[in-house]
């Protein structure tokens, strides 16, 4: 008898899993880029993004759990004060866009091999992350005074990972 990673268990792959676990911190990445900000409102949006992914741990849905159990182990844990780096990638836009296709890329994968609770929990998840991300700091303004909570940008790709998520 051999003894068979959680994924396998699950029904995914190495490389499926490594898709369903890196997802989560690409989303924050993402949405976090979408919009030029400070160092300080960046690290606010990550912190944000970080919380809502190991806040996922305790999920009721078996897979979500393990990703975002595996997804704090890579990443690190805010709840012990680990702080990962702060990724900002060259291409924001490019960077979006590939995150939105490996979305799509996700949402064929789950409907052919996950139960459609588990399905929906990892989506919904993935928005929520986005969501939880752009809403952590306004962009512009004086001294915290005035700024868009969200911008067309950020809605852009929150919308765009959504309808991605939905095929």
């Amino acid at each position: 008898m051999t003894d068979q990673p959680l994924y396998a268990d699950l029904g995914f792959t190495d490389a499926e899993w490594g898709l369903l676990t890196g997802l989560p911190q690409s989303v924050l990445t993402a949405a976090s880029a979408a919009s030029p900000d400070s160092a300080r409102k960046t690290r606010a949006e990550s912190a944000a993004g970080l919380d809502r992914i190991s806040d996922a741990r305790s999920s009721a849905s078996p897979l979500v759990a393990a990703v975002a159990t595996a997804a704090v182990a890579e990443a690190g844990d805010p709840e012990i004060g680990e702080e990962p780096p702060v990724i900002q990638p060259g291409d924001p836009a490019g960077y979006a866009a590939d995150v939105v296709a490996r979305a799509a890329e996700v949402a064929a994968l789950l409907a052919a091999k996950a139960s459609p609770a588990d399905a929906e929990t990892y989506k919904h998840w993935l928005v929520e992350i986005a969501d939880e991300v752009v809403g952590a700091a306004s962009t512009g303004g004086v001294l915290g005074i005035g700024g868009e909570a969200v911008t067309e940008s950020e809605r852009t790709f929150r919308d765009d990972l959504a309808k991605a998520l939905a095929r």
